[in-house]
């Protein structure tokens, strides 16, 4: 599995501290099949072949057990990970799903995953700057009153949550859906409807944090993004060129910012790394 190290600033208890963690790759890989832009899927680089293999079968693109198509890696990054692969089917050997590949959107639920070609991943927008400060301790309030409110889980187990917050820690929204991403965007649908989505300083997730979260906070122009787990690389590669200040392993009053720490203070000021 692909993984590589990331510099952070861990708060703990009231004492900050410089780390260096390792977080699993995240990274597009675009399917062409005949020559033509098939689709494209977020995932962690390794084992490729077969996830492009599985995914055909599974979206109902092959429906012939028995056959494999031939794979050609068409190109690589400077790393050496794959990013396109080109695929050779006889018409013959398609099934239905070929005729939905531009709208592949169920295979991860992200915002990369179903385009069709890698150029498309490019959006214009200005890198957030915000200039007001959230305090870590505050953080830490936000995540018990998210946790608070997420009546599903604790009856079912199976749900995630979101919540906003203006720079104070006054809850603005707050959601739960079996989908991370889905929770998110229906608490930046209910800041817009309210007419508070300016008010919102920073957005609290259950679970772990990749690529689209990080580009609906973006959109919504919240400037801070805190998670209960991991991020993924492409999300804190993401979140330091697009401005957002990103926390994650927000747990026990712990948390570790990987991109644009400035936004974050530390009352107590006991901090090991200047």
């Amino acid at each position: 599995m692909a993984i590589n190290t990331y510099e952070g600033k861990k708060f703990d208890a009231g004492v900050s501290s410089k780390v260096m963690d390792v977080l699993t790759v995240e990274e597009a890989l675009q399917i062409n099949i005949n020559g033509e832009p098939f689709t494209i899927t977020m995932r962690t680089p390794g084992d490729d072949l077969s996830l492009v293999r599985g995914l055909l079968h599974s979206e109902g693109v092959i429906n012939d057990v028995a056959y494999t198509p031939d794979m050609i890696i068409r190109k690589e990054n400077e790393e050496g990970i794959i990013t396109v692969v080109d695929l050779n089917i006889p018409e013959e050997k398609l099934g239905s799903g070929y005729t939905n590949s531009r709208s592949l959107l169920s295979v991860s639920s992200c915002g990369i995953c179903g385009k069709t070609e890698l150029d498309e991943l490019s959006f214009m927008g200005k890198v957030l700057d915000h200039e007001k400060t959230v305090n870590i301790d505050s953080i830490h309030s936000m995540f018990l009153m998210m946790n608070s409110k997420q009546s599903v889980f604790e009856k079912s187990g199976g749900s995630h949550a979101a919540a906003a917050f203006d720079r104070t820690g006054v809850l603005l929204s707050s959601m739960e859906d079996v989908g991370r991403h889905n929770a998110v965007d229906k608490v930046v649908g209910e800041l817009i409807n309210d007419s508070t989505v300016r008010r919102a300083s920073v957005i609290t997730v259950s679970g772990r944090i990749s690529y689209e979260i990080i580009v609906k906070a973006f959109k919504a122009k919240i400037p801070v993004l805190c998670a209960v787990s991991a991020p993924s690389s492409l999300a804190v590669d993401y979140a330091k060129e697009l401005g957002i200040t990103l926390l994650a392993f927000c747990r026990d009053e712990r948390a570790t910012c990987y991109s644009n720490p400035e936004r974050i203070t530390n009352k107590t000021s006991n901090s090991q790394v200047g």
